[in-house]
């Protein structure tokens, strides 16, 4: 479990530092410029290795639940991070969702994390969904789906309340529990969507909602690359991620694919570098990347007091 979740966290900051210096390119340009290493400066002037908010907020859930499952706490801790810099690359922030700032500022003044995020339409960035992958090794033992919906629910909804966000980020957490019992990918994406089907067998959530996944969750993501949209939209996001770890064969090839298909190019390569940490493992991080990674003793010991406490509580 310890190297399954360094190898998640580490392939979140490493997808996330990848697509940093390159984020907002289009697809055409990084057609002819296409990224095939760590970068530095560029987009945000920031040095080779540099995460952004995504693994930021996704280290902050670790530290969290490092401590129990309390999204009060967590929501105090995204706080810290947003005013003081902490689990921030360099200790300092630089760039920050809208949705995520604004929720953020409602816990700021008091506001529980229960009703602290947004929950518009217009809200349904992947803020939620880029910070969603520890929570996976908090729920890998849990049995009952519903009580999995739940905490998924309440750790999106401190930001991200919608529930095309929630419901994305619950995909993404069944995805990956299915990848950790040691299944192939293709078998464990099957077995997610069977799972999702009898979770929504007796459920009334609006049939247009639902509708909006069927291209995950009715067919198998075997689309071309201009089907494939890589926007901040959570949708685009999920599908990007499914469709860059279905059609590669490691974890290079998936956060590149990620990266060089432009956009939102860090956060798409930070939730598909996660799926793709935690199926390939470790050793298939190229070590280089590794070493450039900013922090990366700091998230080394993350994943060490995350499986240590998570063990004590099985």
């Amino acid at each position: 479990m310890k190297n399954t979740i360094k190898s998640g966290l580490l392939g979140v900051a490493i997808g996330d530092a990848l697509g940093v210096p390159v984020e907002f390119k289009t697809r055409d340009n990084l057609k002819q410029n296409p990224v095939t290493d760590m970068l530095k400066f560029m987009c945000w002037n920031q040095p080779r290795g540099t995460f952004s908010d995504d693994s930021s907020l996704a280290f902050c859930t670790a530290e969290s639940l490092c401590r129990g499952f309390d999204i009060e706490d967590m929501a105090q801790t995204f706080v810290k991070w947003m005013v003081e810099g902490y689990w921030g690359a360099h200790y300092k922030v630089f760039d920050i969702g809208g949705t995520t700032k604004h929720s953020l500022l409602r816990v700021v003044k008091g506001e529980s994390a229960e009703f602290s995020g947004n929950f518009f339409d217009e809200d349904n960035g992947n803020g939620s969904l880029m910070r969603i992958l520890p929570l996976v090794f908090y729920l890998q033992k849990e049995k009952d789906i519903e009580i999995i919906y739940r905490k998924v629910k309440a750790v999106s909804s401190i930001t991200h309340a919608h529930f095309r966000s929630v419901f994305a980020c619950f995909i993404y957490v069944l995805y990956c529990l299915e990848i950790l019992k040691d299944k192939d990918k293709f078998e464990a994406y099957k077995d997610m969507k069977v799972v999702l089907s009898k979770f929504l067998e007796d459920k009334k959530y609006n049939p247009a909602e639902i509708q909006l996944f069927d291209r995950i969750l009715k067919y198998d993501m075997l689309y071309v690359e201009s089907e494939i949209q890589s926007s901040g939209y959570v949708l685009h996001s999920l599908e990007a991620s499914f469709w860059c770890f279905l059609n590669a064969d490691s974890y290079e090839e998936t956060v590149l694919r990620a990266v060089n298909l432009g956009g939102d190019t860090d956060t798409t390569a930070a939730i598909a570098g996660g799926l793709a940490g935690i199926y390939y493992g470790l050793d298939n991080i190229l070590e280089k990347w590794i070493e450039h990674l900013v922090r990366v003793n700091d998230i080394k010991d993350l994943a060490e007091r995350l499986a240590d406490n998570l063990n004590k509580n099985i």
